[in-house]
């Protein structure tokens, strides 16, 4: 029988780091995949009012943004403005975006596209009453509200 030795020291083995750079890659691209930009750069002030009673929208990509509220920039005024897009709007534009965003879908989607309001919480309403009105118009009949989640009586 051989002879076995239980004595020594032992050394741990290092740490291969040869692929390293394979999981770093992954990680990256995993990310790159995931992240959403932001579509829009804002010009108008979104401090939304809050609600207790909301429900989430199950298709953001069918769903239209208009913006509504007062100027980032002071120089610009306070009165409440229409943001779509990247620029500023006047209510007669409604009619012509969202026939744009309509055929920049598919043909298919075209009846479940919403127009999400996003209004400033101090916006007086005449302004969005015409932003519906316009909405009407040209049929676009679903809209959202969009709101933060709350008591309404918070502040």
């Amino acid at each position: 029988m051989g002879k076995f030795k239980k004595g020594g020291k032992k050394e741990v083995p290092q740490v291969s780091t040869s692929s390293l750079p394979d999981i770093v890659y992954m990680l990256i691209f995993f990310f790159m995949i995931t992240t959403s930009m932001r579509d829009v750069e804002l010009k108008v002030k979104t401090a939304m009012p809050k609600a207790d009673q909301i429900a989430k929208l199950e298709k953001k990509a069918l769903v239209s943004s208009i913006y509504i509220g007062p100027p980032r920039d002071a120089k610009l005024g306070t009165e409440s403005r229409i943001q779509l897009n990247d620029q500023f709007a006047r209510p007669d534009d409604i009619a012509d975006w969202v026939l744009q965003e309509r055929e920049a879908r598919n043909e298919a989607d075209r009846p479940l596209l919403t127009t999400a309001l996003k209004v400033h919480k101090e916006t007086r309403m005449g302004v969005v009453t015409d932003v519906k009105q316009e909405l009407r118009k040209v049929g676009a009949f679903r809209i959202n509200y969009t709101t933060l989640k709350g008591s309404a009586l918070e502040n």
